[in-house]
C-alpha cells in the first residue's frame, strides 16, 4: 500500500476552539471525495447544529452518544462555573465517574470499534474520545489497542481536549488548539451555528 492510501491517525487536541469543527470539515472534505465516512460523536447530547447536516452528507454515518448533562472531576470547575450549569453537571471524585455515564460510553465504545474494525469505512472520527480517556469513561488502553489493530486504510481522527501522552505519541498528525484569546472570557455563551 503507498503512503497516499494509507490511513493515517490524526489527534486535534488543545484547550483552544476548532477540534470538533477541524473533524467535521475534514468529514465534508471526505464526503465530497466520496468516501464512506462515520463520525460518532462521544458526550454530546442532542442539540448541536452540526448533528442537523452530518447524516445527509453522502456517505456519512453519524452517532451520538452523549447524556443532557456535564460532567466534570470535583476540583476541576469553579463554584461560579458550577453554579452557571445549574442541574445540568454531575461533580465525581477522580476515579469514581457516574456509573450510567461510563455504561453508555463503553457501550458505544465498543459500537465505535465494531465500526473501526469492520473495514467498510475510509474514515472514523472519534469526537471528543480524549475527553472520555480524561474522565476515565475508558481506558486508555481501549483506545491504543483501536489505533493499533484498525485496517490499513481507515483514517482515525481523535479530537477533545488533555489528549493522553500514550495517544500523542501512537498518533501520525497531532495538532494543538492553543487558546490565545476568547470572548468566552467576557461572558459571551455558545452561539448557535458558530460554537453550538
Amino acid at each position: 500500500m503507498s503512503k497516499n492510501n494509507k490511513g493515517y491517525v490524526q489527534v486535534y487536541t488543545g484547550n483552544g476552539k476548532g477540534k470538533t469543527t477541524a473533524a467535521l470539515g475534514i468529514t465534508m472534505r471526505a464526503s465530497g471525495a466520496g468516501m464512506k465516512v462515520a463520525f460518532i460523536q462521544f458526550m454530546k447530547a442532542l442539540g448541536y447544529s452540526e448533528q442537523k447536516i452530518l447524516p445527509t452528507l453522502p456517505g456519512v454515518t453519524w452517532k451520538t452518544l452523549g447524556k443532557p448533562f456535564f460532567i466534570a472531576k470535583a476540583g476541576s470547575i469553579s463554584e461560579e462555573e458550577l453554579a452557571g450549569y445549574g442541574d445540568s453537571c454531575v461533580v465525581f471524585e477522580e476515579g469514581n465517574p457516574p456509573a450510567d455515564y461510563v455504561k453508555m460510553i463503553r457501550d458505544g465504545f465498543d459500537e465505535a470499534r465494531e465500526m473501526v474494525m469492520s473495514g467498510e469505512y475510509d474514515m472514523v472520527v472519534l469526537d471528543e474520545i480524549n475527553c472520555v480517556m480524561y474522565f476515565e469513561l475508558l481506558d486508555t488502553k481501549e483506545v491504543l489497542d483501536l489505533i493499533r489493530n484498525k485496517p490499513t486504510h481507515t483514517e482515525l481522527i481523535l479530537t477533545g481536549r488533555c489528549a493522553p501522552e500514550e495517544i500523542i505519541e501512537a498518533a501520525d498528525l497531532v495538532t494543538e488548539m492553543r487558546e490565545i484569546k476568547h470572548y468566552y472570557n467576557e461572558g459571551v455563551q455558545a452561539r448557535r451555528g458558530i460554537e453550538d
